[in-house]
């Protein structure tokens, strides 16, 4: 995401696209050929991460098959009342169990997704991070919302990063007072594309207007590195986690995704007043440039700009809170210790005020 269509002109971008649709869809190295067999076991299990628990949850046919959502949970010891729901961003899956144990720690159950075609989720057959409308992911949420109040929550505060972050404010936006949430707190959400006002107003709209034509034809992302060292503790990072699921290098998106971030997008503002419970917009002091790793990707946001989300986080809703955290990477509470504190600080604060 962080380098797609990154400074290519107009022409250069309808070649690509043309390019991708002479390919005839994606370009596999081996392509799946086996049985598309759905999830059968529902069932709480022990989580790869210890001291969590998961479960599948079948989400029925999709343009690619059988799919499935995936509910982690990690409840606090005494019972609680309180939930926080967390979903992830694109490129991405839930494996920051330190997030998991501090909400736990003050008296929350805490639950993340790890929604269709990512993670715990991903089926063979299916292409990763692959989606043709946000909305999608709406029953990935409501899945979780309602074992979240089966298990006796009745105060759930729901949470999304960078993507994910789009999506659960889309989510209070279209649901309105229906949302079945008491708050809404985003990380860096992905509200608008880092890039130029010419690509943003002409060249992605152009792209994503074929999208229907062909969903599945793909765009290669730039080679870069930089985010994720930031991240892994193998490079400058202190964070461990499946380069599988999370990608170093992140693969080529398709049309269908696209146009799904970028309708969302537009949907998002049109309905931002249509939000009815308190949200959080928090985002980074500075905007990083660059493809390699440098010492300025520990102390930025090297995915979007946070002046974009500073601009469009001040249209959300009717009762809204936008906090810049000094020194915080893309995802905040992957950050630097310091910036990481600030950005848990900023959510329980937020929290115990709305």
């Amino acid at each position: 995401m962080m380098n797609l269509l990154r400074r290519l002109p107009l022409l250069l971008t309808a070649a690509l696209l043309a390019s991708s649709l002479a390919r005839g869809g994606w370009d596999y190295e081996k392509k799946y050929t086996g049985p598309k067999t759905p999830t059968t076991d529902f069932s709480w299990h022990p989580d790869i991460l210890p001291g969590y628990e998961a479960r599948y949850v079948d989400q029925g046919e999709s343009f690619d098959g059988p799919c499935r959502s995936t509910i982690v949970r990690r409840l606090a010891p005494g019972g609680s009342r309180k939930a926080y729901l967390y979903i992830h961003g694109f490129n991405d899956y839930f494996f920051q169990s330190e997030m998991g144990e501090r909400f736990v720690d003050s008296g929350f159950n805490f639950y993340a997704v790890d929604l269709r075609r990512y993670g715990r989720s991903l089926e063979p057959w299916q292409y990763p991070f692959n989606v043709r409308n946000q909305r999608e992911y709406f029953a990935d949420i409501d899945s979780a919302l309602v074992q979240i109040r089966r298990d006796g929550n009745t105060d759930i505060t729901l949470s999304g990063h960078s993507t994910g972050g789009l999506t659960v404010s889309l989510f209070a936006a279209e649901k309105g007072a229906r949302c079945g949430v008491n708050r809404v707190v985003t990380d860096s959400p992905f509200l608008e594309w880092n890039f130029s006002k010419a690509m943003r107003d002409v060249a992605i709209p152009f792209v994503a207007m074929f999208a229907p034509l062909a969903p599945d034809a793909r765009i290669k992302q730039a080679h870069c590195d930089g985010y994720a060292y930031s991240l892994l503790k193998d490079h400058h990072g202190q964070w461990t986690y499946d380069t599988v699921w999370k990608m170093i290098y992140s693969p080529p998106v398709t049309l269908g995704w696209l146009h799904s971030i970028n309708h969302a997008q537009s949907l998002l503002m049109k309905k931002a007043s249509h939000i009815t419970v308190p949200i959080l917009v928090m985002h980074s002091s500075r905007k990083v440039e660059g493809c390699s790793w440098t010492p300025e990707f520990q102390k930025g946001d090297a995915v979007l700009d946070p002046a974009q989300l500073q601009q469009r986080g001040m249209k959300l809703g009717r009762q809204r809170q936008v906090s810049t955290i000094t020194d915080g990477i893309h995802d905040l509470i992957l950050s630097e210790p310091v910036p990481r504190e600030a950005a848990y600080d900023t959510i329980f604060r937020f929290i115990r005020t709305h």
